[in-house]
């Protein structure tokens, strides 16, 4: 390998470096732009901004990401506690990373989908189960038994749908961001966006403008089922 070569290797993995630190602080910023509150239970959309950073690096990059955000924010705000640190580490890194380990071996819409699919599905089993055993531990009031009970008509229906309002906010975000990056080089351009004629272009233009769509249709859906059936809230962190 080349000096040349090695000083470019060297370079692009700061970038990524770097990249991958803006969206720590993306990831940690999101939680002051939206946060909903569903009795003691609080969604934001740090999954959606790690999960982009898995989908363009892949699963290792959301992974760290999804253990360095939730203790910045155990750190500094201090209002989850040990065990809302450890629900929040377990719910993050089981959505981003499904997604990332899945797409990482089908770069393709379909494969996004099926990743976001997955990782909805994931997280949500992993946190009824959690929701079970530690939700117990750090509130007292609720028994196991009590949160079996609750199971159907709240922790399913809440971390379904904090999964798939992360997932709409991917497939919303997730082209702009890709883009940006390329223009910045931190990441390539495929030869198909290179060769890409002028009608090419405007075919894909107006394919992720569907798919943003369709991304706004299951935010809106998403919205009223945390703020009329579950009843939630915007709250302010801090």
């Amino acid at each position: 390998m080349s000096t040349v070569t090695k000083r470019n290797d060297s370079a692009q993995k700061i970038k990524k470096l770097v990249v991958a630190a803006m969206f720590c602080a993306l990831a940690y910023a999101s939680m002051f732009v939206m946060r909903i509150n569903v009795l003691f239970l609080t969604c934001d959309l740090k999954d959606a901004v790690i999960t982009i950073a898995g989908l363009l690096f892949g699963p290792l990059y959301s992974l760290a990401i999804a253990l360095v955000v939730p203790l910045l924010e155990f750190s500094s705000l201090g209002d989850t506690g040990f065990w809302g640190f450890l629900m929040d580490v377990l719910s993050t890194a089981t959505f981003s990373c499904t997604c990332a380990l899945i797409y990482k071996y089908k770069k393709n819409l379909k494969g996004a989908v099926i990743g976001l699919v997955s990782a909805v599905l994931t997280m949500t089993a992993f946190m009824l189960l959690f929701n079970l055993f530690i939700v117990p531990l750090y509130t007292p009031d609720y028994t196991t038994a009590k949160v079996a009970a609750m199971v159907p008509k709240f922790f399913l229906p809440f971390n379904l749908t904090k999964g798939f309002l992360n997932a709409a906010f991917v497939l919303i975000l997730y082209k702009p961001v890709s883009s940006a990056m390329k223009a910045a080089r931190v990441l390539p351009r495929s030869v198909m966006e290179n060769s890409a004629d002028d009608g090419e272009k405007k075919k894909g233009i107006m394919f992720s403008l569907m798919v943003s769509l369709a991304g706004a249709v299951v935010v809106a859906l998403c919205f009223f089922v945390f703020f009329v059936v579950l009843k939630g809230s915007f709250s302010l962190v801090g």
